[in-house]
């Protein structure tokens, strides 16, 4: 069998690769070669270089592949159009690439988000495979768009579809902010109730996505992958403050009109910048809602996921390599 995995360049992706070697897969992936290659150096990997832009270079990444895990995608764009490309056409891309080059592919393993879907309406009530998506940002319409175009073709090429929550652990830049906070004593939490969401570490899903890449019972199917409970982030707070040492850490509750002001004007800026803002007022709106979870028991029943790294020892794994790195 040979995996080709797009996005691995980057931290979830990467760690797929990870997950994949460890079991001995054979392992490729595709990039430009100006992209920072920093997490796969030294290892067993194949390169094709390319682009998901550009059908030529798919077809030599495709065809010989056996397995596709598409984890490459937009998490940010200046507008919609650039979420649309990222997203959606990336990804139409690569299936007509598969068509066209890979008939009889085994598997096309798409990564989605639960962005698709929104929010939660409250903890009691997780979002399941099978709520109605009402994605609120460019970046879950745009991923919905990309979940339509792999159910198009569902009857010719056997698909999985893959939704994670928030995802934190080792290579991630995206949640080190609030790390570094919690290290220096304060504890930035938003508004005024106990949000909750859930949270997986970046190695229980790469191992439950590899796990939905080789099941059966996974053809023609989307599944949630992520924490058994949700948690709050006054919980995951304390965790942090108990891994890095802090004795004392002080809450900050930020309101959520305070929120949405610093997002709107750091995206207003960022779209005069050569990189698209992380921070824009469409994150904010995805910041300030309550109940961001969602429920595994599909895949636990299909597939045998199950959480194997609890908060506090994920925390601890992250904050070790953060440390390690220099990061914090």
């Amino acid at each position: 069998m040979k995996v080709l995995v797009t996005g691995a360049t980057g931290f979830v992706g990467s760690h797929v690769v990870d997950e994949l070697l460890k079991r001995g897969i054979q392992t490729a992936y595709i990039a430009r070669a100006t992209s920072n290659h920093k997490w796969l150096e030294g290892k067993d990997v194949e390169l094709v270089e390319g682009s998901l832009n550009n059908l030529e270079s798919l077809k030599k990444a495709v065809r010989d592949i056996d397995v596709i895990i598409h984890v490459a995608g937009s998490t940010a764009a200046k507008n919609e159009k650039g979420f649309r490309a990222g997203n959606e056409g990336a990804t139409r891309n690569l299936i007509d690439a598969v068509r066209a080059y890979r008939p009889g592919l085994q598997r096309f393993v798409h990564i989605s988000s639960l962005a698709v879907t929104g929010p939660a309406k409250d903890a009691d009530h997780p979002v399941m495979e099978t709520s109605q998506c009402h994605p609120l940002t460019a970046y879950g319409r745009t991923k919905l768009l990309a979940e339509h175009v792999i159910t198009e073709v569902m009857d010719e090429i056997p698909c999985t579809i893959v939704r994670p929550p928030a995802v934190f652990g080792p290579r991630d830049p995206a949640t080190l902010t609030f790390f570094q906070a919690v290290n220096k004593g304060i504890a930035p939490l938003i508004g005024f109730d106990d949000k909750q969401v859930s949270l997986v570490h970046v190695r229980d899903l790469a191992r439950g996505i590899v796990d939905a890449a080789l099941s059966e019972n996974t053809i023609g199917k989307t599944y949630f992958i992520g924490s058994d409970i949700a948690y709050t982030w006054k919980q995951i707070a304390a965790v942090t403050a108990k891994v890095t040492g802090r004795k004392s850490v002080r809450t900050l509750k930020l309101p959520h009109g305070i929120v949405l002001g610093i997002a709107g004007v750091s995206g207003f800026f960022g779209k005069m910048m050569s990189k698209p803002p992380v921070l824009d007022y469409e994150k904010g709106i995805d910041m300030i809602q309550g109940y961001w979870v969602c429920s595994s028991a599909e895949a636990a029943k299909d597939f045998g996921y199950r959480q194997n790294i609890p908060l506090e020892e994920g925390v601890l794994d992250t904050v070790t390599w953060y440390r390690e790195q220099g990061w914090l």
